[in-house]
C-alpha cells in the first residue's frame, strides 16, 4: 500500500505545481493591477503560465499532429491514423494517406518503450511518410491498463513485435529506434527459426544497446551499480486509484522524467528561465521552439514493473542479447539463424546514452549473414536524439537508410521525393 501512497504523492505534487502556476497567472493578471504597471507582476504571470503548462502536459499523451500530405498531384491529402492490430499493451498503427497509391516501401517503425510515447518519433514518421508507407508501434501507458490484462515483460514485448511483423508480411522494412533495438533483433531471429516466410526484408537498428558493455555510459554504469533488489525497492510503485490500472506495479514516468532531467539539469533550468523571460516580454507562443520540444519531452508514460526490471536484468546486467542467450517463451533464440534479412546499424559519435560500439555489435551476432547484407554507419557529431529525429537524420542518415532499403528490396522502389513538382516541397504537414 505504501507504494500506492507514494505514487499518489507524486501525482499530488505534480497537480499542486500545476495549480500554483495557474493561480500565479490569474493573480498577476488581475485587471486592477494594470493601473500600476509592475515588471514583477509580468514576471509572476509568465512564471505561472510556464509552470502550469510544464506540469499539465506531463499527464497528456501528445497528438501526432500529422493531418495532411501533399502528393504528386499537388493536392493535400488527409492522413488517417488507422489501427491495424490492437492489443492491451500496444497497437500497430498505420499512417494512411487517403487517395495515394500505397508506396512500395513498407516501413515498420519500432518505437521505444522507455518513458515517452511513440509520438517522440513524430518527425521521423513525417520524414519517412514522404517516401514510405509507414507503420509504427504505439505503446500504451501502463497506468491505464487494468491488472486483469496480465503482465508485460521483455518476452511479451518481443512476441508483440513478432506478431506485428507477421501481420505486415515479408515485404516489410523494420527500423528500430534506441531501446527496442535488441528486442527487435531477437524478434527477427525468432521469426527466422519459427516462421521464415514472415521475416522482414531489412532491419535497421538505430542507437540501440545491443551490447551495453561495448562502450559503457552513465546509463549502463547505473545498471551495473545497483542491484535488482534496490531497483525494485526504490523505483517500483503501485498505480493509485485515479487511473484504470489501479494496483498495477509500474516504473512511473515521472521518475523516469526526473532521471532524464537530472542528466542535463543546468541546460533544462536555463531553457525554462529563458522561456519565462520570453513570456514576460510577450515573445513566447504556444508553438515556439521551447514548447514544441517540451510538450513532447515532458509527456511521460509508466512502464510495467516487469518490463522495466526484466530490461535492466536481462538486457543490461546479464547481457542475454549480447551473449546470444536470450530466451522467448521457452525457446532459446539464436541470432545466428538470421541468414536473409539485411541488417544495418546507425550510431551517433556523440551519443551519451547508447554510445558508439553498443549498436554495431549486432553485426557480429549475425554470424549466418553474409557480409554483403551487413552495413553500419557512424554519424559524426550526432547525439542520441539527432540520429533519428534531428538534422543528422534528415540530412544524412535518412537518405542512407532509404538507399539501404532499396538495395535490399529486390526491385528498388522509386523515390517519390525526387519526382515531386515544385509545389510539393512541404510534403508532410
Amino acid at each position: 500500500m505504501r507504494y500506492m501512497v507514494t505514487y499518489d504523492l507524486m501525482e499530488t505534487a505534480r497537480n499542486t505545481n500545476q495549480w500554483l502556476g495557474a493561480t500565479a497567472t490569474a493573480m498577476a493578471s488581475y485587471p486592477v493591477f494594470s493601473m500600476f504597471p509592475n515588471p514583477g507582476l509580468q514576471w509572476m504571470a509568465a512564471w505561472g503560465a510556464v509552470t502550469e503548462r510544464t506540469f499539465k502536459r506531463m499527464t497528456v499523451k501528445p497528438d501526432w499532429g500529422i493531418r495532411t500530405f501533399t502528393c504528386e498531384d499537388g493536392r493535400d491529402h488527409l492522413v488517417n491514423i488507422e489501427t491495424v492490430v490492437e492489443r492491451p499493451f500496444g497497437d500497430l498503427i498505420h499512417f494512411n494517406v487517403t487517395g495515394r497509391t500505397p508506396n512500395p516501401r513498407k516501413v515498420l517503425l519500432v518505437a521505444p518503450m522507455s518513458g515517452h510515447y511513440a509520438t517522440l518519433l513524430r518527425s521521423t514518421v513525417k520524414s519517412l511518410l514522404v517516401d514510405c508507407e509507414v507503420y509504427i508501434t504505439d505503446w500504451h501507458n501502463a497506468r491505464d491498463i487494468p491488472v486483469s490484462a496480465g503482465k508485460f515483460d521483455v518476452e511479451d514485448y518481443t512476441l508483440y513485435l513478432v506478431d506485428f511483423m507477421r501481420e505486415l508480411g515479408p515485404d516489410t522494412h523494420v527500423i528500430a529506434v534506441c531501446q527496442p533495438a535488441p528486442l527487435t533483433l531477437a524478434a527477427t531471429a525468432y521469426l527466422a527459426e519459427q516462421d521464415p516466410d514472415a521475416q522482414p526484408l531489412t532491419l535497421t537498428l538505430i542507437g540501440g544497446p545491443i551490447d551495453p558493455d561495448a562502450t559503457p555510459t552513465e546509463v549502463t554504469d547505473f545498471g551495473r551499480r545497483v542491484t535488482m533488489g534496490q531497483l525494485e525497492e526504490t523505483m517500483i510503485q503501485r498505480v493509485g486509484f485515479k487511473y484504470p490500472g489501479v494496483g498495477r506495479m509500474v516504473y512511473p514516468g515521472l521518475l523516469q522524467l526526473a532521471s532524464f532531467m537530472s542528466m542535463n539539469g543546468e541546460r533544462h533550468t536555463q531553457a525554462f528561465m529563458d522561456q519565462i523571460t520570453r513570456a514576460s516580454k510577450g515573445e513566447a507562443t504556444d508553438h515556439d521552439a521551447h514548447n514544441r520540444f517540451y510538450d513532447e519531452y515532458l509527456a511521460v508514460m509508466d512502464m510495467t514493473a516487469e518490463f522495466y526490471l526484466s530490461t535492466v536484468e536481462r538486457v543490461f546486467k546479464n547481457r542475454e542479447i549480447a551473449k546470444n542467450e536470450f530466451v522467448v517463451d521457452g525457446h532459446k533464440v539464436d541470432i545466428g539463424k538470421i541468414t536473409s534479412v539485411a541488417v544495418k546499424t546507425v550510431e551517433g559519435a556523440n551519443d551519451d546514452i547508447s554510445a558508439p560500439g553498443q549498436c554495431v555489435a549486432a553485426l557480429d551476432l549475425c554470424t549466418g549473414l553474409p557480409a554483403s547484407k551487413k552495413a553500419s554507419h557512424l554519424e559524426p557529431g550526432a547525439g542520441h536524439y539527432g540520429i533519428f529525429a534531428g538534422r543528422s537524420w534528415r540530412d544524412n542518415i535518412r537518405p542512407l537508410v532509404l538507399a539501404f532499403i532499396d538495395a535490399n528490396s529486390g526491385a528498388p522502389a522509386k523515390s517519390t521525393s525526387k519526382t515531386k513538382k515544385p509545389a510539393n516541397k512541404n510534403a508532410a504537414a
